[in-house]
């Protein structure tokens, strides 16, 4: 009997009712009653439903989680004669090693860390299938559910820390505020106390100028007016005449306005008192 295998696709040949061999994608000739085509094995990647169920993490919290499971067969004769169902074997062995997974994490642990959780349940289902001729590709956790309570509690959770987050936030923005201020009135006061020194810098330098010219101005008057008398003939005769006019008229103006008059002892001599 000439028989036809498609591709990825594996038939296993009993002869006689024993295992004889298996039959490879292409042609293949068979033995009329004597060989029979006992079981067909699909070589494809298969998907694999896994049911929800229910899991205790190590902080003892009930989830209900489900998944799907990534299975193909490596070895169609250890498929067909090392188990009896090997779908459901694996499905079985996924559920039990998810549980055994979940019960060594903890909730935390679980939500964070889904990918190794799924890496740590397809290494222990290949371990355990590796005498059933399938290999699983990738094991992926769809939805995990924990008890309404347990929600709730995450969710206060998540709104404290937003809650602490804005007041941190907000308190460190009101300490940098105010650090602006401090610092906006420190600049503030050394800049008014420099323009005050300034000030005050610019004042005395313009007190110190105008006395020394003054004193220049006067020195030079007083030199110009020696000058002129040392150089003028009859001039200390005249600058003597001078003060003792204004002399005289002091004292006439101390009689006018006081009762008491304090005069030299020789008012008589008043060319010695203009020379004295």
């Amino acid at each position: 009997v000439v028989k036809f295998v498609p591709q990825q696709e594996a038939w296993v040949v009993e002869r006689m009712g024993r295992f004889n061999r298996v039959l490879e994608p292409g042609l293949a000739i068979l033995v009329p009653i004597v060989d029979q085509v006992k079981y067909v094995k699909s070589l494809k990647e298969v998907a694999i439903e896994i049911p929800s169920q229910s899991a205790i993490t190590q902080d003892n919290v009930t989830l209900q989680i489900d998944g799907v499971l990534y299975i193909r067969v490596v070895d169609p004769y250890k498929a067909c004669y090392g188990v009896e169902d090997a779908e459901y074997s694996v499905a079985q062995l996924a559920q039990t090693t998810m549980r055994a997974e979940i019960g060594q994490m903890s909730l935390d642990r679980t939500l964070a860390e889904r990918n190794q959780l799924n890496i740590n349940i397809v290494r222990a289902i290949n371990h355990a299938a590796e005498d059933w001729g399938i290999r699983c590709l990738r094991y992926e956790i769809r939805d995990i559910h924990p008890p309404t309570n347990v929600v709730e509690s995450m969710h206060s959770q998540v709104s404290a820390e937003r809650s602490k987050r804005a007041e941190i936030l907000e308190s460190e923005g009101a300490r940098q505020s105010a650090i602006n201020v401090a610092e906006g009135r420190k600049q503030s006061t050394i800049l008014a106390s420099e323009a005050v020194r300034a000030e005050q810098i610019n004042r005395a330098t313009g007190e110190a100028e105008a006395i020394l010219l003054r004193a220049r101005a006067t020195a030079q008057g007083i030199e110009a007016v020696a000058n002129a008398i040392r150089n003028t003939p009859g001039g200390s005769d005249a600058v003597s005449l001078n003060v003792a006019e204004r002399y005289v008229d002091a004292f006439g103006q101390l009689a006018k306005k006081g009762t008491t008059v304090v005069v030299p002892a020789t008012t008589s001599n008043v060319s010695g008192m203009v020379a004295q």
